[in-house]
């Protein structure tokens, strides 16, 4: 069995999630008021930033070893020399090059 795409798919709902918890996480400046709110949630602000960072490093660690395992069985599934070794070997061979071709003499002017 293959597992190249279900290690991709993997790969794929990580970079997803990924983003979103990125996009979550309250941003240091604060420029668009975006984020900010009253203190009484469910969770205090440290605490939010906590999961939210330790979760992040999480899911960029995996995203990282995803990488990795891909890289590595796409390696194993090339049958080996770059893409540029086989149009070199697969390529036609060489011909001569064409005999010139001499153009034709003009012909002369119709008169009326």
């Amino acid at each position: 069995m293959d597992v190249f795409p279900i290690i991709l798919v993997i790969h794929l709902m990580l970079a997803v999630s990924l983003v979103g918890v990125i996009l979550l996480q309250r941003s240091e400046g604060g420029a668009l008021g975006i984020g900010g709110g009253s203190g009484g949630g469910l969770m205090s602000s440290r605490t939010a930033g906590n999961l939210l960072t330790r979760t992040t490093a999480i899911l960029a660690g995996t995203f990282f070893l995803t990488s990795l395992v891909l890289a590595l069985l796409a390696n194993s599934r090339n049958s080996g020399g770059s893409v540029f070794d086989k149009a070199a070997t697969e390529a036609a061979p060489i011909a001569a090059p064409a005999e010139p071709v001499t153009p034709a003499e003009p012909s002369a002017p119709i008169s009326r």
